[in-house]
């Protein structure tokens, strides 16, 4: 049997958001396998929150950069061990270089920076490491735009598509954009759209339904269902799976009381008003250490 430690199951308290008795006795079932116990508890119908225990690990910046003519635009996520470097004009001026590589469409960003990391280690004293970054250029007629939340912590790139030139220029789809990436940012999708979601992902959703389906029948003390009708009813579950992973199928972040608008919807109705076809090209979203 495993040795499970206290510090094993607050980790995957932090992991699921899931009651410390909960997570101890997923990790006995599991050997201390920690996707294998997120897994369970989802079978089991815990309310499994899905953070990742190092998320706030690693300090440092998310920082986006356009370049003046507006057809690239660049996201970068840059490291440090604490807030204090992290703030720092130095730490800053680094990542800005950085941010300005990517744009350049450098692929090694480390070894092209490499002197100049090394000497704001000299300077700071602390570990500096250049995490990711990547680029978006404009394809065809439409704008691209970022968002930084809290200082750095996560941020986003986005490029939104428009059938005429003067769209760009009109104030429903100016705020329009920016809703967008605010609602990327809070809402974190994993995907644009449910073609985007791969095939194993779905049919590894459908075996927790199925299996979650099973343990509440046998809860119940209920004649279990017959494999077809648990897998059409886990099928038809998939469906709050893609409302809670994919961009133009979750709930506006921004509606109403009451109102239930897909972003989507959301972005119909401003093409509508703009009498444009407005369309969510890509994007990309960074949390710090995530």
């Amino acid at each position: 049997m495993a040795n499970i430690t206290a510090s094993d199951v607050m980790k995957l308290r932090q992991m699921t958001g899931v009651s410390m008795m909960e997570c101890k006795k997923a990790l006995l079932k599991t050997e201390g396998d920690y996707d294998a116990a997120v897994k369970l508890l989802r079978e089991l119908g815990a309310a499994v929150s899905a953070k990742r225990a190092e998320k706030s690990a690693k300090e440092g910046l998310v920082y986006a950069k356009k370049c003046p003519c507006g057809s690239k635009i660049a996201i970068v996520e840059v490291n440090c061990e604490t807030d204090f470097v992290g703030n720092s004009a130095d730490f800053k001026a680094f990542v800005d270089k950085v941010a300005d590589a990517a744009l350049d469409g450098e692929a090694d960003l480390e070894g092209k920076l490499a002197e100049e990391k090394k000497a704001l280690i000299a300077k700071v004293g602390e570990k500096v490491e250049i995490r990711r970054g990547d680029k978006l250029e404009l394809q065809g007629t439409g704008t691209l735009a970022s968002y930084i939340h809290l200082g750095g912590k996560s941020g986003v790139i986005l490029e939104v598509g428009v059938g005429k030139p003067e769209t760009l220029e009109a104030p429903e789809f100016q705020q329009l954009v920016k809703d967008l990436t605010l609602h990327i940012v809070a809402s974190a999708p994993r995907w644009l759209d449910r073609t985007q979601v791969p095939a194993d992902v779905i049919e590894a959703e459908k075996e927790v339904n199925k299996k979650k389906l099973e343990n509440e029948q046998a809860e119940k003390g209920g004649k279990p269902k017959p494999p077809e009708i648990l897998e059409k009813i886990a099928m038809g579950q998939i469906g709050k799976f893609y409302g809670e992973n994919c961009l133009l199928e979750q709930a506006f972040v921004k509606n109403a009381p009451g109102v239930k608008d897909t972003v989507q919807k959301v972005v119909e109705t401003a093409g509508k008003k703009v009498n444009d076809t407005i369309a969510v090209r890509r994007y990309v979203r960074y949390q710090l250490g995530a």
